[in-house]
């Protein structure tokens, strides 16, 4: 190519991308007829918008930074990438007034080329577009985990809970896989009767897989092709095109996860030993093979098996990592909530029926959710139409990112928010009902978008943390001369936020506890 060539070539580029970045521009003017301003942020530049400013690394730090630099009014912090309007609300105030006020403009999500198009989890409900689609999958899926029906999981969870308290005195060191075999296998015998042994967890890494792929890819600026849809079509043997080898790579797990359990148990069902669950029941209701309707609901159901692991495992496993850190941080706490324990069950091994009497318990469940949350920033909304709040516009089409992490880290609400305090949700011995509880935000989501898994949740956290407290201390590890190991209380990037790695030992609390341990159930 000439350099006569390559300089024209250059100049209809710039040409090109300054007209789209204009054409834009008088597109948002025709739809802002009252000239309403945009809210406050970060100085944009022509064409690239924020990009050079947008945080790629725990963005929820940088966007509550932002709410306490740009705010004027009402939370809202404005910014713009690529000509993608993005809104950052910091507070419950403003999260409720969008996405639960105007929910009807709201819960819409964003496109997500990355995840839904190249991918191809569309199977996950989560990222789904609002509509009949949505609508469906989220009845289907309430259907099994409504409030008044998670009871019939209790006897479950309780065994799996005692298994993992049998794993753990046998290899403390290895909690955090032991904690992710619980919660892991709980799920599974629910949504597809599937037993899984300490040899073979093949479905449990496929799932490890997908889920990480889903904390790397959904959050915002983590891949430009969201911005860019258009490079969905660039081939993954062009240099510099590793994305598209990483989507093709994960797009193969994720179809192996949504899948490969469904059709193990129709195989299973037609020899007739599969056990009662979720996919039995929603199999057993579909339409005959014949019907033009077999199809959509057997895609219909089989996402809804899926994503009940997706929702059962992640958040679980998060909170009970930082629940061990938190104990081995905090000996106090770890002291009062085995008072209590011990008080209330003399010797036995905790029953859902004990939870009214374990107001110490049910707070630390609070605190553990709000001291480390598993979704900083949730999934981001979509506005569907253009609106104003405020006295701001906000454009059609803008992408609305909740920061849950400032609203379980406002310092109005929660005295020093960095602490671990279960103290905070207490009064008079009582769990206090006019403290802000930490299910207005972080992984169950908001508004129409709320988790409908989180009463099921709810009771993994309990069962888990009151067996855990009532046979085990938990404590810093030691090095070679004997002295605690320092842990550092942070938590990993991404959508889905883990603790930083941390080791601690896990000592049973004397000699009748471990004979308690070792009869909670048959051997593994």
């Amino acid at each position: 190519m000439t350099i006569s060539n390559a300089s024209t070539l250059t100049l209809c580029s710039t040409g090109l991308v300054l007209a789209w970045w204009f054409s834009g521009w008088l597109k948002e003017r025709r739809n802002n007829p009252n000239g309403l301003p945009l809210p406050p942020g970060p100085k944009a530049y022509p064409v690239i918008g924020n990009f050079l400013d947008f945080p790629t690394f725990k963005p929820w730090l940088a966007f509550d930074q932002w709410s306490q630099t740009y705010v004027i009014k009402g939370d809202v912090v404005y910014f713009k990438v690529f000509g993608q309007p993005f809104i950052v609300l910091g507070s419950l105030e403003s999260t409720w007034d969008l996405f639960e006020k105007r929910s009807s403009n709201y819960s819409d999500r964003g496109r997500m080329p990355m995840l839904n198009e190249i991918i191809g989890m569309t199977w996950n409900m989560t990222f789904l577009p609002y509509g009949a689609w949505w609508r469906r999958h989220r009845r289907m899926f309430h259907e099994f985990f409504h409030p008044n029906i998670v009871h019939e999981y209790h006897e479950l969870q309780v065994n799996t809970t005692r298994a993992f308290l049998r794993r753990l005195l046998k290899s403390p060191d290895d909690f955090t896989l032991h904690a992710r075999h619980a919660f892991n296998s709980t799920i599974l015998r629910i949504a597809y009767g599937m037993t899984i042994s300490d040899e073979d967890e093949s479905y449990v890494k496929v799932a490890e897989t997908v889920l990480g792929c889903i904390s790397k890819v959904v959050n915002p600026g983590s891949f430009l092709v969201n911005s860019f849809p258009i490079m969905k079509y660039i081939p993954a043997w062009i240099p510099g095109a590793g994305w598209k080898k990483k989507a093709i790579y994960w797009r193969g797990f994720s179809d192996i996860f949504a899948n490969s359990p469904w059709l193990f148990v129709k195989k299973q069902l037609t020899e007739g030993t599969a056990e009662p669950c979720i996919a039995t029941a929603l199999i057993d209701k579909l339409p005959d093979k014949g019907s033009p309707d077999y199809d959509i609901e057997d895609e219909l159901s089989r996402n809804v098996c899926a994503v009940s692991f997706t929702g059962g495992a992640i958040t679980s496993v998060s909170t009970v990592q930082s629940f061990f850190m938190a104990l081995a941080l905090y000996p106090e706490v770890q002291k009062k909530a085995q008072q209590e324990l011990d008080n209330v069950l003399g010797g036995r091994l905790p029953e859902f029926g004990d939870r009214p009497n374990l107001p110490y318990i049910n707070a630390m469940v609070k605190e553990s959710m709000r001291w480390h949350v598993v979704a900083p920033l949730s999934v981001p909304h979509k506005a569907s139409e253009a609106d104003e709040y405020c006295g701001y516009y906000i454009p059609k089409g803008t992408i609305i990112i909740g920061n849950a992490w400032s609203i379980l880290h406002d310092p109005s609400i929660y005295e020093d928010p960095l602490e671990y305090k279960p103290e905070r949700f207490l009064k008079d011995g009582k769990l206090d009902p006019t403290v802000r509880d930490p299910t207005v935000a972080g992984f169950y989501g908001f508004g129409r978008r709320i988790c409908p898994g989180r009463y099921f949740a709810d009771n993994s956290m309990f069962i888990c943390m009151a067996h855990l407290l009532s046979v085990y201390d938990i404590r810093p590890a030691l090095d070679k001369d004997g002295k605690e190991i320092p842990i550092k209380p942070g938590m990993t990037d991404g959508v889905l936020s883990y603790p930083e790695p941390f080791t601690c030992r896990i000592i049973p609390r004397s000699k009748k506890t471990v004979e308690l341990i070792r009869n909670s159930g048959l051997a593994d």
